[in-house]
């Protein structure tokens, strides 16, 4: 797999890292204990309320909706192409479990990623990061106004950490992985703490 990011990153200040990393990783805590009740609570895989209409590009700049991921079930994360770690994790897991479904398995499921980063993430940006998850991997920018309209929809949160130096900037966020049936409603939530084992175990369900 190729490197997540070329570009080198420069440490925010110590005082926004302290603020937004204290925020984020409650959020991620909070996204943890959401998804054990989800599937506690959500036994028949019954639709959760998160979500909504979207109108987005795709990363060959054709237009990208919601209606696109009906038919089959879909992975979808936000994250973007810079993040150093959490969000090639979770694209990397999110692979794992589709693959471990069987050889067929990339037709019948669909894995989105959506960038919470769309000043820098271009279609041909996207492109060549989502190619190192795999052929099948949708990314999809927008409209600073598109992202935060589609952002809002699944509670996702966002926010850029300014850098020093001149150095490229971060971007904090939630990190929820979202499990869609095939009419496109979540119905279920993991983080990239969850294994791919529960997360196939859950996407078989709904094939």
């Amino acid at each position: 797999m190729k490197s997540s990011s070329e570009a080198k990153t420069h440490p925010a200040s110590r005082r926004a890292l302290i603020v937004f990393g204290a925020w984020g990783a409650l959020l991620v805590a909070s996204a943890g204990w959401i998804a054990g009740e989800a599937w506690h609570k959500n036994a028949d895989l019954e639709p959760i309320g998160i979500g909504g209409p979207f109108s987005l590009i795709d990363q060959d700049g054709r237009r990208f909706t919601d209606a696109a991921l009906k038919g089959k079930p879909t992975l979808l994360y936000f994250g973007y192409t810079y993040c150093p770690d959490i969000c090639p994790t979770s694209l990397l897991l999110m692979e794992t479990a589709v693959e471990s479904l069987g050889k067929n398995a990339p037709n019948e499921v669909n894995i989105v990623f959506i960038t919470i980063d769309p000043e820098r993430d271009t279609p041909a940006l996207l492109k060549n990061f989502v190619s190192n998850f795999g052929p099948k991997i949708v990314g999809a920018t927008g409209t600073p106004d598109q992202i935060a309209s589609v952002a809002r929809a699944y509670k996702v949160y966002y926010q850029k950490v300014p850098s020093r130096d001149d150095a490229p900037y971060l971007m904090d966020h939630s990190s929820v992985i979202y499990l869609l049936d095939r009419d496109g409603r979540s119905v279920g939530l993991f983080t990239h703490d969850s294994s791919a084992e529960e997360i196939s175990e859950q996407l078989r369900r709904l094939l």
